[in-house]
């Protein structure tokens, strides 16, 4: 099992540009709001939908097979993800740093709206902790430069756990992982806004301060850097190497939040992260862009009948899209799953990310 290591840090560090200025007011009377009911089963075969191979109940795709895929019912945990006392184990370093030093995300929290006006909100400064963890397998040697994944919604010792196993296997090059924790009250903030906010705040804030207090080398090459999420940390996974193209080019999401979920509006973007298979994957030039993704069948459906809040639908158009663009992915559907299932994850996670770095050259 890799070790874990804390440190204390508390550093002031340069940014690309400004938060801009937070809309502030009194916040309104909190109200009781009623259950939201349970997301109905969406058949993969339902009209829409893209084709996709059915995979025999307990099968994954390969890893070096594009297209659409459908697992389950049943989701065996992969043999990758247990701990295995015969494989060289990387450390984690677990560190924290504060919102009030960052000049992207100096830490808001939004009052509660009205129940009879959900998106009418008004925010509020509010400091925060951030807990970042970084896996560094103990096949890094020290000064050299290595690859990388960034993780949303850190920490992610299941990541940890397939890396130290793929990596002693040579499936997947020796990479450092940086999984980085929300912001708590401001997370839909940073992940479901569509810019390049969030990949210029882990560029200029979280990354130097990796490398200056861990001693480690972390590569400029956007081929050797790729970037995981589940639900909105998929949406913003995407979107770092959507509006970062130079910084990554490799994802993998989970549940990928891939709907309108972008508040407050923008309105260059007025569909939030619907706009990334509506009109920005569609109306551009392909990017090198790798992308393993997953849906449930059970996933989300925000029962406001607006096509733009239901996950399955938003995964399901992302694999049309990429594929008429001709890009690599592997889009995988889950049956009998929920929302960023737990099961799903332990048992795809090492074939994903096996796809994800497929391409990549290996000194075996």
């Amino acid at each position: 099992m890799f070790r874990l290591l804390s440190l204390s840090l508390l550093v002031a560090l340069p940014a690309f540009a400004q938060a801009p200025a937070t809309p502030q007011g009194p916040p309104p009377a909190a109200q009781a709001r009623p259950p939201r009911p349970p997301a109905p089963t969406r058949d993969p075969h339902a009209p829409g939908y893209v084709q996709a191979k059915e995979l025999p109940d307990g099968a994954i795709p390969p890893s070096d097979a594009d297209g659409n895929f459908i697992i389950g019912p049943t989701h065996p945990t992969a043999p990758e993800m247990a701990v295995k006392p015969d494989v060289p184990h990387g450390t984690v370093y677990n560190f924290t740093m504060e919102s009030k030093d960052s000049k992207f995300f100096p830490g808001v929290a939004r009052d509660t709206p009205p129940a009879d006006s959900p998106q009418s909100y008004t925010t509020h400064p509010a400091p925060f902790t951030r807990k970042v963890a970084v896996y560094v397998p103990q096949q890094y040697v020290p000064g050299t430069v290595a690859p990388l994944i960034v993780g949303a919604d850190g920490p992610d010792p299941s990541l940890f756990h397939a890396l130290d196993n793929l990596i002693a296997q040579k499936r997947i090059p020796v990479m450092i992982a940086v999984s980085i924790g929300n912001g708590g009250a401001e997370r839909s903030l940073e992940y479901d806004t569509m810019s390049g906010k969030y990949a210029e705040f882990v560029e200029a804030e979280v990354l130097p301060l990796v490398e200056k207090q861990l001693n480690v080398k972390l590569t400029r090459d956007p081929n050797a850097r790729a970037t995981m999420g589940g639900s909105s940390g998929g949406s913003v996974a995407f979107g770092m190497a959507w509006f970062h193209n130079e910084l990554y080019h490799r994802v993998l999401t989970y549940s990928g939040t891939y709907v309108n979920l972008q508040r407050p509006t923008d309105p260059a973007l007025p569909h939030g992260a619907w706009e990334l298979h509506e009109n920005l994957i569609p109306k551009s030039a392909a990017k090198p862009i790798r992308i393993w993704f997953h849906v449930s069948d059970r996933d989300n459906m925000v029962p406001d009948g607006d096509v733009m809040h239901d996950w399955v639908a938003a995964n399901e158009n992302m694999a049309k899209v990429l594929a008429a663009k001709g890009y690599h992915y592997q889009f995988v559907f889950a049956r009998n799953a929920g929302h960023t299932d737990r099961a799903v994850k332990e048992q795809t996670l090492p074939e994903a990310l096996e796809y994800i770095w497929k391409d990549y050259p290996i000194a075996k």
